[in-house]
């Protein structure tokens, strides 16, 4: 069944269909926002960013994890790598994100500091539980996604009593985020096609700002090139007619309330705050923070680690990239200071990064 569904959410037949729909509604430019990482990779695989029509102007904004984490937030991982006693338990992408100075996490393990990859948070309990001399900190990054997940695992540490399990948290709110781009007339953006993930947690009503308060469409949809035509059908539509509205496309996953046992363990664990993003600066009320019955879990606190704005690391522009005001091949470090091999912004390092799907599948 899982199959056959897949295959009429990829039907070439349907898709050209919806191509020639989508053309016939467009009356001019539509400049779509997509703020995900997986469907910045399912635009650019599927071949669909080649096969719209040239009015049809993709964005892709600050929907990678890895990318948004600011350079003051790696170099407060840096610090904390560099302490005795500390082992710190990271996702694989993160390794290469640089700090202010170039360096990052993997330059620092072969200096001799203990960083370990794990795939999950309850790999980093685990890690914690095999080294109870030692203090493990998971690093806390990523969306609502991964949020609730990581304050799950804070829970059950404190059920099996492991007081050398903490984290490092820098979990980032969307909705707040997309108040700042919508702000930005320099990029100009007409739609969004929100990130599916995040909404399976969220739900579909924390976006209804965007039509009520900014005047703009958007979509929440699937990662397959059905969902992804349906959702520009759509948004051209609604510009076509001067009508703003929030829609949910993906409702085989996600639900226009939210998800409320995952928001429940999340506000008990979280409380918000605000946090610097790359390229976006510091957004009021987007980051997720302990809540004081936590802070025996809060390696920011007990390392009392700095984290303050920093310049961005010369020449490069992901920042630029991510609020949507440049492409990545307008860098003028992309494929030549800057590859995946040897990435000198985090664009480039993550597989979801714009810049790294622009230089795997060669968009000129």
């Amino acid at each position: 069944m899982h199959q056959t569904l897949l295959r009429q959410f990829r039907d070439p037949e349907l898709c050209h269909t919806l191509l020639t729909r989508l053309r016939d509604e467009l009356d001019g430019e539509l400049r779509f926002m997509e703020v995900c990482g997986t469907h910045t990779v399912a635009i650019f695989q599927s071949g669909l960013r080649s096969l719209l029509p040239p009015q049809v102007v993709h964005l892709s904004g600050p929907g990678c994890p890895v990318c948004v984490t600011h350079e003051s937030e790696v170099n407060a991982f840096l610090d904390l790598a560099g302490r005795p006693g500390v082992i710190v338990a990271t996702f694989g992408d993160l390794m290469r994100v640089p700090g202010s100075r170039g360096r990052n996490l993997k330059g620092a393990q072969a200096e001799g500091a203990r960083v370990a990859v794990v795939y999950s948070p309850p790999d980093a309990l685990a890690l914690a539980r095999d080294n109870p001399g030692d203090t493990v900190v998971f690093l806390g990054v990523g969306f609502e996604t991964t949020a609730p997940t990581v304050a799950g695992t804070v829970l059950m540490a404190r059920e099996q009593g492991l007081s050398n399990f903490k984290v490092l948290a820098f979990h980032k709110l969307v909705p707040p985020a997309l108040e700042v781009l919508l702000s930005d007339t320099e990029a100009g953006i007409d739609a969004f096609i929100l990130p599916g993930h995040v909404s399976a947690v969220i739900g579909t009503e924390p976006y209804g700002f965007i039509a009520s308060r900014f005047g703009k469409s958007a979509t929440v949809t699937g990662f397959e090139p059905v969902d992804i035509l349906e959702s520009l059908l759509f948004l051209a539509r609604r510009q076509r007619q001067g009508r703003a509205e929030v829609k949910n496309l993906y409702r085989r996953v996600v639900s226009d309330t939210s998800n409320p046992r995952a928001l429940e363990v999340m506000n008990r664990v979280f409380r918000p705050c605000d946090a610097l993003w790359r390229g976006l600066g510091r957004i009021p009320g987007s980051g997720l923070e302990f809540a004081d019955d936590f802070a025996d879990v809060d390696a920011k606190r007990l390392y009392g680690l700095s984290i303050e704005e920093c310049p961005p690391l010369p020449g490069c522009k992901c920042g630029e990239v991510l609020r949507g005001r440049l492409r990545p091949d307008q860098c003028p470090l992309f494929k030549k200071a800057c590859t995946p091999a040897k990435p000198v912004g985090p664009c480039m390092v993550s597989t979801e990064g714009s810049c790294a799907a622009y230089y795997k599948y060669q968009v000129e």
